[in-house]
């Protein structure tokens, strides 16, 4: 069977890349989950907490925007197979690494590393995916990489919220002296080597490999840039997804403030985090089998944009200060925000093969970089809204419908691409 011809999802490169990316997610969530232990052990806790938890996940998102470009490029000039493993082993690392900081310097360093890597895992294996297996039947296997993923989130605010007891069992054994928060970082760094070994038996992308014999030009950032077309079309894919991590990066990461201007007493972040990426997985399976249903990655998109509108609104502006009932709306909103794998699909789709890597590692990469301007544009209208006294209620409702918008927009400007034939290069 040539490899473009793979129907099942259930082949080793799914395996692979649905296993990366959980590990991804785990790491990816990680901080949010024990950035308050860990500040406070190295001492950079207190009135300046949450200024010191921006400035490191800001950083972390900027390593993902410069590795976006460069596994990206590097994946249309080195194959997709050594981007997928490389960016592995570099986020194993840097996880690892992050148990052993000891001040602020170090810590943002090492989560810039961390962001690096993370940035190429997930955009290597969607081109992989879609590249090898039929145009019919691709969407399946995107579908189950990022739905499986999601779970990595869960298990990071598991393994974050009983880190203590994992690292009082090693430390019995080995007799070391970590803390929690120190060994949910390691334990992601052991499982991302472990996963290294599945590399044995994977295949390069067939488009790929006949593209290297070509005399195309591959991995050129800059085509993307010299017709106004083509950079509509790389903008609109990227503005779809920011809504998602509107929802994960103010929504939920910085949750606690908002509730307690809702009246909410007691949200706990890691476990906002565990339901809404719970929903996400939801999300996911539900967008991707949908999409198949109606043959069309757009129209389910539109949808999921409407019900996130919605649902953003319920979630700032709650009827009932219930704990319960936020935690509720986390999922919901997980679930509304579960359109990741279709996003990354459709970039991955719209774009030939001599460019396909650069975009499917940029555009989610963009869209998780998009943060920084976002948590700025955030806290810069907090002060707008002050007298109210529900500042940051309102401030993200201005950032919500900013990104709702272009995200509208986006969608509206692109062709839909299900069982597009993908076998074509992108001319300058």
């Amino acid at each position: 069977m040539k490899a473009e011809g793979i129907k099942s999802p259930f082949n080793l490169l799914v395996v692979v890349a649905a296993l990366g990316y959980f590990v991804d997610i785990y790491d990816l969530i990680l901080f949010n989950v024990v950035k308050k232990e860990s500040l406070e052990a190295l001492g950079l806790g207190g009135v300046d907490y949450e200024s010191n938890e921006i400035f490191l996940f800001n950083w972390q998102m900027i390593g993902m925007l410069t590795g976006g470009i460069l596994w990206g490029v590097l994946g249309d000039k080195r194959g997709r197979l050594s981007v997928l493993f490389g960016s592995i082993l570099m986020y194993s690392l840097a996880n690892i690494a992050n148990a052993f900081v000891t001040d602020m310097t170090s810590y943002a360093i090492v989560r810039f590393l961390a962001g690096l890597g993370l940035a190429g895992e997930l955009g290597a294996g969607i081109t992989l995916v879609v590249e090898t297996m039929s145009k019919e039947t691709r969407g399946y296997g995107t579908m189950l990489i990022v739905t499986f993923g999601a779970l990595g989130a869960v298990f990071a605010s598991l393994v974050g919220s009983e880190g203590a007891i994992v690292a009082g069992f090693v430390n019995d054994i080995f007799g070391t002296s970590f803390m929690g928060w120190q060994m949910a970082y390691i334990v992601g760094g052991v499982l991302g080597l472990l996963l290294l070994f599945l590399r044995i038996g994977t295949i390069e992308s067939g488009m790929y490999t006949r593209l290297e014999t070509s005399s195309h030009k591959r991995g050129d950032f800059s085509i993307l840039f010299k017709s106004r077309k083509l950079f509509w079309r790389y903008v609109s894919c990227i503005i779809i997804g920011l809504p998602i991590w509107y929802i994960v990066g103010i929504l939920i990461a910085l949750c606690v403030g908002l509730t307690k201007e809702m009246g909410i007493i007691g949200a706990v972040t890691g476990t906002a985090i565990m339901y809404t990426y719970i929903g996400l997985s939801v999300g996911d399976l539900m967008s991707g089998l949908i999409s198949q249903l109606f043959k069309s990655r757009k129209k389910v998109v539109i949808g999921y944009l409407i019900a996130s509108s919605l649902l953003i609104y319920l979630f700032l502006f709650p009827f009932t200060t219930s704990l319960t009932f936020f935690y509720f709306m986390c999922f919901l909103l997980g679930t509304a925000a579960g359109y990741w794998a279709l996003f990354v699909t459709i970039a991955s789709e719209q774009f030939g093969t001599n460019i396909r890597s650069t975009v499917t590692n940029t555009v989610p990469n963009f869209v998780r970089g998009s943060v920084v301007p976002v948590t700025l544009l955030y806290k810069q209208l907090e002060p707008v809204f002050l007298a109210s006294g529900t500042a940051k209620i309102y401030s993200a409702s201005v950032v919500g419908i900013i990104c709702l918008i272009l995200a509208f927009i986006g969608i509206f400007s692109i062709k839909d691409s299900f069982s597009r034939d993908l076998n074509y290069i992108e001319e300058c």
